[in-house]
């Protein structure tokens, strides 16, 4: 009996993708392939089934929305759905589409939907550390040019003093997001690749601080 290769779909899962428009630069081919990469590493690491993993990890962000949507929390679902009509269309194997579903609504931040498989845990974490790293600060920083945001607060750069608002200043989201997605990962794998990636970004912040002569005091 021969086994099934999810490999074998991945040309068309990437052409599906490329058909898709991404309402955002942080949110294009080159991120949808970062966290397939991230997904398989972490698969194998932990054991889990690629034919749940591979699909979900391409397919993730079939439908995006922007930042600022009021709709934003409902991306996932949307995409889960857009996903399975897909898949159908290319005779993926059904019985994993439940699964499937699950691990793309799943990795959303916004949605906050509790994972309840090893395979969503692996897709949600694989997306959260794409915005991690050197990779990461760049997407803030593309995302915040969106919202026509500056780099800093030229009073108070890393928001010691004020309310930090991370849709007025880029570097603000560093504190109310991205600092906090190390605690978010579900595999070893994922929290071990989070924490190299967080401590890279506070260097970035002390660099950051010695260039404009303010202290960075990492929490």
């Amino acid at each position: 009996m021969t086994s099934f290769a999810p490999d074998t779909f991945t040309p068309q899962f990437e052409q599906f993708i490329r058909r898709q428009a991404a309402t955002d630069p942080a949110h294009d081919l080159t991120h949808i392939q970062r966290v397939v990469a991230a997904a398989k590493q972490f698969c194998y690491e932990e054991k889990a089934n690629l034919a749940v993993v591979l699909p979900a990890a391409w397919l993730h962000d079939c439908v995006t929305l922007p930042k600022n949507h009021p709709e934003r929390h409902h991306a996932s679902a949307m995409a889960a759905q857009a996903a399975i009509a897909f898949l159908q269309s290319i005779h993926y194997p059904d019985h994993y589409f439940p699964t499937i579903t699950h691990a793309i609504e799943a990795h959303s931040f916004s949605a906050q939907i509790p994972v309840q498989t090893l395979e969503a845990a692996i897709v949600q974490d694989a997306d959260r550390i794409d915005a991690l790293g050197a990779i990461g600060i760049a997407r803030c920083i593309q995302v915040s040019v969106g919202f026509q945001a500056a780099l800093y607060s030229a009073d108070d750069p890393f928001g010691e003093h004020r309310p930090r608002d991370d849709k007025a200043f880029c570097i603000d989201h560093f504190f109310t997001k991205l600092f906090r997605l190390e605690a978010t990962m579900n595999t070893t794998a994922g929290k071990r690749e989070a924490r190299l990636r967080t401590e890279y970004m506070k260097g970035f912040l002390a660099q950051l601080g010695h260039e404009i002569n303010v202290p960075f005091h990492p929490d």
